[in-house]
């Protein structure tokens, strides 16, 4: 089934930006892009036709340490475009991905205990291994939300980098399961295009195109699932070459975008900035001047995601201002009610009361 929405509103989740330079700043790997080579050698495109002017050279893809740009990543994207006699070719050539083409990063997902553990990682390192846009996650009941942020940012490079990351991911996902990943629906921002049907096929799942968001949502419950190569050392040895080999340095210019993810997937909740400096390996007087550097505080992100947060849930929920309240992080609903004025200039009951 394929629905089509007329609705244009653009998503929740978009993201504080990151300095213009980090589009040239070599920062992803190049795991994931062998299926994309693979896929364009069987139509009888060569590597070096499909790295032309990217400044990079065959050679260089068998390198695990090497990193890439986003816009090269862009441009290998858009030469794919360009020499591919099939519409649908980013789907089928993320439906090719195999756990060893993440390297590391696959397999430490595949030995994490269950699924919601493997979905943490994922989360924690998608900007490193050439997810374009930044990402967040949440649960509604029983219904998992993974988002990415600010689409439209990719312009007419949106339909193809969405279809290659999320069949990619899809697969990467069934094989660590081995078994279909449990969608429920895809929502997409742009028309639908001409091999629409296609997007059925490989995702299992009712789709929905001109839907305003970019969302992905799953089964939560499959969270809980264990996974049938757990191997709690190998998790951690993975992780430890991960971080050795490919994360040495803090990605600073991404430093923002990558906490306001984390808080988005914690619905705004958290208090403990200790515990954020660690995940990202620094201390937390280096977190706030970092920070500080970049003319933010740690606490107008916290409430920058609370306010969005707070705004989603109004405006496509039905819950109170207390549970709203309860939701992005604040004990006490009158405190909400006071942060909610200061954040928009409007009360909680006036941004859902209908303007005349």
């Amino acid at each position: 089934m394929i629905l089509m929405s007329s609705s244009s509103a653009e998503t929740l989740y978009g993201s504080p930006g990151t300095k213009q330079s980090s589009s040239d700043t070599p920062s992803q790997t190049l795991f994931g892009l062998r299926a994309l080579l693979i896929e364009f050698a069987d139509q009888g495109v060569s590597n070096a036709q499909l790295l032309a002017d990217s400044g990079l050279t065959p050679h260089q893809l068998s390198d695990p340490q090497f990193l890439i740009s986003r816009n090269q990543r862009l441009l290998i994207y858009r030469n794919a475009q360009r020499l591919t006699t099939r519409s649908d070719v980013a789907l089928t050539a993320g439906a090719r991905q195999r756990i060893s083409d993440f390297c590391v990063f696959g397999f430490a997902m595949a030995s994490c205990p269950t699924l919601g553990s493997a979905l943490d990682l994922g989360f924690r390192y998608l900007p490193r291994i050439g997810h374009l846009l930044q990402f967040s996650s949440h649960v509604e009941g029983d219904l998992g939300i993974l988002s990415s942020h600010n689409p439209w940012s990719l312009g007419d490079d949106l339909p193809f980098a969405t279809e290659i990351w999320r069949s990619s991911i899809n697969r990467l996902l069934g094989q660590i399961l081995e078994a279909p990943f449990p969608s429920v629906r895809m929502l997409f921002p742009y028309p639908a295009p001409s091999h629409w049907r296609a997007y059925e096929q490989t995702f299992g799942c009712p789709v929905e195109f001109d839907a305003g968001v970019d969302e992905w949502h799953y089964d939560a419950r499959a969270q809980d699932q264990e996974l049938p190569n757990a191997n709690p050392m190998a998790v951690q040895i993975f992780q430890t070459f991960w971080k050795q080999l490919l994360i040495e340095d803090v990605d600073y210019q991404n430093l923002i975008p990558s906490i306001t993810t984390i808080l988005m997937s914690q619905h705004g909740n958290c208090k403990n900035i200790d515990s954020l400096a660690e995940r990202f390996g620094i201390s937390v007087r280096t977190l706030h001047r970092r920070l500080a550097a970049e003319g933010v505080t740690y606490q107008s992100i916290v409430d920058d995601v609370r306010r969005r947060l707070a705004l989603r849930y109004l405006e496509q929920t039905s819950m109170t201002t207390d549970q709203i309240a309860e939701r992005v992080g604040f004990s006490d609903a009158a405190n909400f009610r006071k942060a909610f004025k200061r954040w928009t200039g409007r009360t909680s009951g006036e941004m859902r009361r209908p303007q005349p």
